[in-house]
């Protein structure tokens, strides 16, 4: 009766503590709608196995007995999860929709879109290189579990999840036409507002220039999460280096590809039981922003 009663808080969108024991059960509390986390409790070193309509991800529970499992932007509307090698009962969640809008841009700079020069092109390359290597580093780490607050002070100006279809005309005078889907959460803050981690972590990037993302820091907040703070005008903070929920990682701007100043926030969920990173996605910072800590 009382898991009964636990799951039916969840589906309601109440937050649930976990099981003080994890080996007596499974059970799951967070954010249960596409772009979503949930943070789940399972016997120490078990594996949690998700699975849906459009696929199956297998996630280790940590030695505190934690796992997370992102849930995508278009996941399917309903997840089942099961521990393998146990007697517990398996759960299903039914996982709440979310709608996108679609905007066309019309009259854009296609040099703000793509790398189009020999050089642009040679400067994107490296920066996709230094980006793939720091996504495939994991740190030890429980930042994730604790809580999120927000990365600086402003007003949201864009939200997790619009599709956008930008047509224009580059310097070249060439056309381009281009469709991306805005993965982060933008916060309108003027140049110099200070930036500040949303959770504890270990610094996986600090890069003043990155070609598309300008000044960029990567912070591994363990549990499978990492923070990407783009466009920035100061990076503060090096590979490496722990911080503390609040502390200072630099200042915002307006580098990289950019139409006005702006913080982009973006969090990755990535499985540390998979070695395809290709299979990692972007999640909804705002709903982090609302999750209840771990125990």
């Amino acid at each position: 009766m009382l898991r009964d009663l636990l799951l039916i808080l969840f589906w309601a969108g109440f937050s649930i503590p976990a099981a003080a024991d994890p080996t007596d059960d499974l059970l799951c509390h967070g954010k249960a709608i596409q772009g979503g986390l949930l943070i789940c409790s399972a016997p120490a070193g078990s594996t949690l196995v998700a699975s849906s309509a459009a696929s199956t991800r297998e996630i280790p529970v940590d030695a505190t007995g934690i796992a997370t499992i992102g849930l995508q932007q278009a996941e399917a509307e309903e997840i089942s999860l099961s521990v393998t090698g146990t007697d517990i009962p398996p759960l299903t969640l039914p996982i709440a929709p979310r709608e996108d809008p679609y905007r066309v841009i019309d009259g854009f700079d296609c040099d703000k879109v793509d790398a189009r020069t020999p050089e642009q092109i040679e400067h994107a390359g490296q920066s996709w290189v230094k980006k793939r290597d720091a996504f495939e580093t994991f740190s030890l780490g429980r930042g994730a579990l604790d809580g999120f607050v927000p990365p600086a002070e402003g007003q949201m100006s864009s939200p997790f999840g619009p599709t956008r279809k930008y047509i224009g005309v580059g310097k070249d005078g060439k056309a381009c036409e281009k469709v991306s889907v805005h993965q982060g959460y933008d916060l309108a803050v003027p140049v110099g507002t200070e930036i500040v981690a949303p959770a504890a972590g270990t610094v996986i990037l600090g890069d003043p220039d990155l070609y598309y993302e300008g000044g960029t820091v990567f912070l591994d907040h363990g549990a499978g999460l990492v923070s990407v703070f783009m466009h920035m005008s100061e990076v503060d903070v090096v590979a490496g280096q722990v911080v503390q929920q609040g502390e200072r990682l630099g200042a915002s701007g307006n580098t990289g590809r950019t139409t006005g100043p702006h913080l982009h926030w973006a969090v990755k969920w990535r499985n540390p039981g998979s070695e395809n990173r290709g299979d990692d996605f972007y999640i909804d910072p705002a709903l982090l922003l609302e999750l209840e800590p771990a125990p």
